[in-house]
C-alpha cells in the first residue's frame, strides 16, 4: 500500500539526527516536525527567519503572526528565534543546516531536482530553494513517485527547468526509499505491501535492485 504524505514525513523523519539543524521546504517536508523523536533534540529552520519551529499548532491555537516560508501557521519550541532573511539566508549559505528537506516535481538519476516552476503556469519564482540546493551538503526529497496521469516522476534527466544539479542524495516518495548515486537511483526500502515490480514500473530512471530490499519501517 503506499504511502500518504504523512507516512513520507514518518520514514524522513527517521533521518533527523540529534543535533541537527534542519529546513524544511514547503509541502510535505514541513509534516516531518510532526514526527521527529522525541527523545533527541533538533533545530528546525524556515528561511523567512525561524530557529526553532515546532509542529504544526492544533485548530483554534493558531497565531497568524508565526509562520513559515509557505505561509502557514506553526508552532515554536521554546528558545526558539526569530530573525531577519538576511541572518537566516547567511546561515544557510555559510552551510550552518546539516539537513534541508525538500518537495519536488521531478528528481533525475544524476541528482538534479526540478520543483519551482511549470512552464506556462503562474509562479511566484524560485525562492529560497535557490540557496539551499546551492549550499546544503545532504538534500532529501520528500514527493510523489508519480504524477496524477500515473507518469513516473523518477527520471532519467528532468523535463521541467532546474532548481539545482546534481545535489539530491536521496528521495523518500509513496512507494520507495531511493539513493542517488553513481548516475542511478539505488532503492533502499519499499513501502508497506509495495512490491519492487511495482516501483520498477514507476520509476523512468535507472534504477538498481541489489539483493532483498525491505520494507520501510513506519
Amino acid at each position: 500500500m503506499a504511502l500518504d504524505k504523512n507516512g513520507i514525513a514518518k520514514r524522513i523523519a527517521q533521518e533527523v539526527q540529534n543535533g541537527y539543524y534542519v529546513n524544511l521546504g514547503i509541502g510535505i517536508p514541513t509534516l516531518v516536525a510532526n514526527y521527529v523523536r522525541e527523545d533527541i533534540e533538533v533545530e528546525f529552520q524556515s528561511e523567512n527567519g525561524v530557529l526553532g519551529m515546532g509542529p504544526f499548532p492544533f485548530e483554534g491555537e493558531e497565531d497568524a503572526d508565526i509562520i513559515n516560508a509557505g505561509k502557514q501557521t506553526i508552532t515554536t519550541m521554546p528558545g526558539a528565534s526569530f530573525f531577519d532573511s538576511a541572518t537566516s539566508f547567511s546561515m544557510i549559505r555559510g552551510k550552518h543546516v546539516h539537513l534541508t528537506i525538500l518537495g519536488a516535481m521531478e528528481v533525475s538519476q544524476n541528482g538534479d531536482i526540478a520543483n519551482w516552476k511549470i512552464p506556462g503556469k503562474m509562479v511566484k519564482g524560485m525562492g529560497g530553494a535557490m540557496d539551499l540546493v546551492a549550499s546544503a551538503e545532504n538534500i532529501i526529497v520528500a514527493m510523489m513517485h508519480t504524477n496524477k496521469e500515473g507518469e513516473s516522476k523518477i527520471l532519467k534527466q528532468c523535463t521541467l527547468p532546474l532548481t539545482g544539479v546534481g545535489c539530491v542524495k536521496k528521495v523518500v516518495t509513496n512507494l520507495a526509499v531511493l539513493e542517488v548515486k553513481n548516475n542511478a537511483f539505488y532503492l533502499l526500502e519499499r513501502a508497506p505491501g509495495v512490491s519492487v515490480e511495482e516501483i520498477q514500473n514507476a520509476t523512468e530512471g535507472t534504477l538498481i535492485v541489489e539483493g532483498e530490499v525491505p520494507e520501510m519501517a513506519i
